[in-house]
């Protein structure tokens, strides 16, 4: 019997033998990276539908046999977008897989995952690393500016300075306005570190791969309760597996200089105003020196600048690596302003397993020097008296020229010396930070379709500086001089895990996430401050360590049908510490919808497609309040002490807190248009969209007796912004060796409040804020309902026939017969009307040229120098000073202040050239291992405005003391081999 069934067991092969002969198939091919040519080992390629697969070998080659009957090939490699191509393809196959980890035309980074460009539903827009801004630049954040519709980012002068980032208007009025930062999978906080001046600074902008935007709720809402204000993620460079080892150097010098100054009185122009406003034997006249002093020459200078920056990546067997170490070291063009940097940045990103478990591990580190110069020099120096000299060898105050009293002590109501604000105070710190993450993706053997991700971060920081003016610096007399000392220490700790999975159902893709996550923020710091020898405690030492903690859960569920219509869900439930355990949760969830009317690249007209989001996000991010709906103790202002005795207590006062405080909720809605001409070589956006900020955080004025204070943090309000974003990108010439691109956006955005009290009172006028120079506790804004956050509070100034303004006469608007604070009226508002980006790239074989601008409409600064410094009374004090002025004195012809005139509100609509670049390239040089790429940049060339300041760029709308912007010259070097 056994014999027998071995006999038909024998037939039935043979039998069936040629039947499986013919219908298999074996294909052979090779799966490399689509950016670099390299090849991928350990990619899977598996028949769909069967457990038939392979695994590439180490040169990227694979062999496989294909079941007759099997249709599809799905080809995935952690960290790359999955292929599906047709089992009838031709036998030897050469597959080109797109990186997630790097954003290119056709895919974009999104949160917790990335997906095709095309195949976004949500607002995105992603930034390569050959469009970024070019020039002296040490933040990242500068890259970026005008690039990107809706964005607007103000940068200040002083060196390695902080910006002002918003993404389609403030969505806030006392919490922060901010968007979220994510640095490679790490959301860091948004405040900075003492002694530092910019938390970007982390990241060398060499370093940086790409930029991607998520402006809409539907983008953003994935990162719920900090994602109210938008988000931009961050992506360093990494090395390529297989890549032969390849070192970099990127370095720059420059010289920067003022482009502009305050237009004030010269020496001989001040001496004829003062002989003509006041009589022989007037004190004003005996007061008058003989030199001819430009003060604001003599605080400002040529800066240098000089930036390094060197890398090496390539791969070590199965790990990919990039190391850099960048130098920079920038003078400010205001004297004794410096910054310097030195950065460092490890990226390892090797695979296991056949592919299945990546593992990514960075590490940012940061070590800079600052030191600060005295920024008072710059208002001090347009009030200081031209004719009087920097220096004076009699001068008991360092040697400077001091104004005094009759016992010889200084006059504390006089104008410091300009130069002496620089020179006698030592401004100083050390900042050292670091960000550690690793990212661990791990797909699963038995269902390739599922992954699981663990991101773990740590960001920490510590700043530590000192203070150091000598007891013989006339601005620092009272005090007997200063010393002081301070550090601030910060961690941020990251735990995320998230499963994903997703699936193609015939003509369906289904991609699901859920996950959860974990951030811990802690805070300490010390600050101690006694005059120059110590014998006087100007601060007493004190501490404060404080934290808050983010908890939430999220989803999110894609899924594309045909193709062609596409659908995005998202759900996030936040919780935070800030809040009590009845407000603690919030709920944030989005929707979206596309369809593809048209997507064919190759048509004229190629590209159309429809985008409608919606969403909710949160915001719980009131500063550094940690615990406002605590009450709280904390030391009285000014030290103020109760004595016992012999002994003084410091007091105590409370702080005004809301046990209810709860979360502030944005909801957006996004309606968008993409398009795409001539098979693509013109393409770009339209859109509308609308944001309701409801329960508003916001710190307001409270009754007397109420509440302990005078003021509380709680929600009250309502704002909302309605804009229209577009966007054109356009490719007029594209041949071998000559290519032009061409970019243009712009964004007009209007903001408006629309509730402030808890109860509807016609009579309220709004919370006062924005505080100005002159005077004590002016403010010349208000929050109104019906206006635009920060409208300007001024009187309506009446003029004569000759258009000079008739000083303390103004429209008396409510019509009672006198002029009162009643009759101020909001005029005008900081934010513009619309703002522009525009941009071009041209390459001629070799040549490369570029440039970039922005402007903007609409937007008024309230000149507080102006109104400060042009009215006759300031010229001469009776305690025996004399004060310069502006030059426009005699055309206002006020003869004391007019604060509240709206004559100081102007017209700061502006055009700016950012950068103008000129470079060529030296290519295969060393045999075709080199290469050498030099430039020459002109940073800040052209500025157009009517506006009478000094920079019409001022973010808060109040030009009282800005640190002036310059005019850089740059040489830069790129070569590698």
């Amino acid at each position: 019997m056994t014999k027998l069934i071995h006999v038909i067991q024998l037939v039935f092969a043979l039998v069936l033998l040629p039947g499986f002969v013919l219908g298999q198939k074996t294909l052979t091919g090779k799966v490399t990276d689509s950016a670099t040519g390299e090849p991928l080992a350990g990619a899977s390629v598996l028949v769909v539908g069967t457990t038939t697969g392979a695994f590439t070998g180490q040169d990227g080659s694979f062999r496989l046999t294909v079941p007759d009957g099997a249709q599809k090939l799905r080809i995935t490699y952690l960290g790359y977008i999955p292929q599906e191509l047709s089992a009838d393809a031709d036998d030897i196959l050469i597959i080109s897989m797109v990186s997630e980890a790097i954003t290119t035309d056709e895919v974009v980074i999104i949160g917790y995952g990335s997906v095709k460009k095309d195949d976004a539903t949500g607002s995105v827009q992603a930034i390569k690393s050959e469009y970024f801004n070019k020039g002296n630049i040490t933040s990242p954040q500068e890259l970026l500016a005008g690039k990107v519709a809706g964005v607007q980012i103000t940068t200040g002068g002083d060196p390695g300075g902080g910006s002002t980032i918003r993404i389609r208007g403030g969505s806030s009025l006392s919490a922060t306005n901010d968007p979220l930062i994510v640095i490679d999978g790490v959301p860091v906080a948004n405040d900075g570190i003492s002694g530092s001046r910019n938390p970007l600074n982390i990241v060398n902008p060499n370093d940086i791969e790409t930029f991607t935007v998520l402006k809409d709720a539907s983008a953003t809402a994935i990162y719920g309760s900090r994602a109210s204000n938008g988000v931009i993620l961050i992506t360093t460079k990494k090395g390529k597996l297989g890549k032969k080892v390849s070192v970099n150097y990127n370095g720059s010098i420059s010289l920067s200089n003022r482009i502009n100054e305050i237009d004030v009185l010269t020496a001989d122009e001040y001496r004829d105003l003062i002989n003509t406003r006041y009589p022989d034997g007037h004190p004003a006249r005996a007061l008058l020196g003989t030199a001819s002093t430009d003060w604001q020459s003599e605080i400002f200078q040529t800066a240098t600048f000089h930036d390094h920056n060197v890398s090496v990546s390539g791969g070590v067997g199965s790990v990919p690596y990039r190391v850099s170490l960048g130098y920079t070291d920038k003078q400010g063009i205001l004297k004794t302003d410096h910054f310097g940097r030195t950065t460092a940045a490890l990226n390892v990103n090797p695979k296991f397993l056949n592919n299945t478990l990546q593992v990514n591990i960075g590490l940012k580190s940061m070590f800079s020097r600052d030191q600060f110069a005295n920024q008072g020099a710059i208002g001090s120096a347009v009030s200081f008296d031209p004719t009087k000299p920097v220096r004076d060898d009699n001068s008991a105050y360092g040697g400077f020229y001091t104004w005094t009293q009759a016992n010889g002590n200084p006059n504390t109501l006089a104008p410091a010396n300009p130069v002496a604000l620089l020179e006698m105070r030592d401004d100083r710190s050390n900042v050292t930070r670091y960000i550690a993450n690793a990212t661990i993706d791990y797909r699963f053997w038995f269902l390739p379709d599922l992954r699981a991700n663990l991101n773990l971060g740590y960001d920490h920081s510590r700043g530590e500086g000192t203070v150091d003016v000598p007891a013989n610096a006339a601005f620092a007399f009272v005090d007997g001089g200063r010393k002081q000392e301070y550090w601030q220490e910060k961690n941020n700790e990251l735990l995320e895990f998230y499963l994903n999975y997703t699936k193609k159902f015939g003509s369906s893709n289904l991609d699901v996430m859920g996950g959860y996550s974990w951030q811990h923020f802690y805070r300490d710091n010390y600050n101690f401050s006694t005059s120059a020898d110590g014998s006087k405690v100007l601060q007493p030492a004190n501490t404060f360590p404080k934290e808050y903690y983010l908890v939430s859960l999220f989803s999110r569920v894609n899924y594309t049908l045909m193709d062609k219509f596409l659908f995005t869900f998202t759900l996030r439930r936040d919780g935070t510490s800030r809040f009590s355990e009845d407000n603690r949760w919030g709920m944030f969830p989005a929707a979206a919808f596309a369809w593809k009317i048209m997507d064919n690249g190759e048509a004229k007209f190629s590209r159309l497609k429809l985008r409608l989001g919606y969403g909710i996000t949160g915001q719980q991010d009131i500063g550094d309040d940690y615990y406002p709906y605590l009450a709280r103790y904390q030391n009285s202002l000014n030290n103020a002490q109760y004595q016992f005795g012999n002994t003084f207590i410091n007091t105590l006062r409370p702080n005004g807190y809301d046990a209810n405080i709860k979360w502030e909720e944005t909801t957006t809605y996004n309606f968008a248009l993409d398009y795409g001409f001539l098979k693509n070589r013109i393409y770009g956006s339209i859109e509308y969209y609308r944001r309701t900020t409801t329960d508003l955080l916001n710190f307001i004025p409270v009754p007397a007796g109420t509440n302990l204070t005078n003021f509380i943090t709680t929600n009250v309000g309502d704002l909302e912004n309605n804009g229209v974003e577009f966007s054109i990108n356009a490719v007029p010439v594209q041949k071998d060796d000559f290519t032009w691109e061409l970019g243009f956006n712009v964004t007009a955005n209007k903001n408006k409040i629309t509730r402030l009290t808890a109860s509807e009172d016609p009579n309220y006028p709004g919370v006062l804020v924005g505080g100005i120079s002159g005077g004590v506790g002016n403010t010349i804004q208000i929050h109104s309902v019906g206006y635009p956050a920060n409208s300007y509070y001024v009187w309506e100034q009446v003029y004569d026939e000759a258009g000079v303004p008739i000083e303390g006469l103004y429209v008396d608007r409510n019509g009672d017969g006198q002029i009162t604070l009643d009759d101020r009226y909001r005029f005008q508002k900081p934010a513009p009307d619309a703002f522009f980006g525009f941009t071009s790239l041209l390459n001629y074989k070799n040549v490369y040229f570029s440039f970039a601008g922005r402007a903007s409409v609409g937007n008024y600064v309230y000149n507080n120098v102006l109104s400060d410094q042009a009215f006759y009374n300031r010229l001469y004090n009776s305690t025996g000073i004399i004060n310069n002025a502006h030059s426009d004195i005699t055309a206002i012809d006020f003869t004391v202040p007019q604060y509240f005139s709206d004559h100081f509100i102007q017209d700061a609509s502006f055009l700016r050239l950012d950068n103008i670049t000129l470079g060529y390239s030296f290519l295969n040089l060393f045999g075709g291992k080199g290469y050498a790429k030099l430039s020459a940049t002109v940073q800040n060339p052209v500025l157009f405005t009517q506006y009478q300041g000094i920079d019409p760029e001022v973010f808060n709308g109040i030009d009282s003391n800005i640190y002036p912007r310059s005019r850089t010259f740059m040489l830069g070097l790129n070569a590698g081999f």
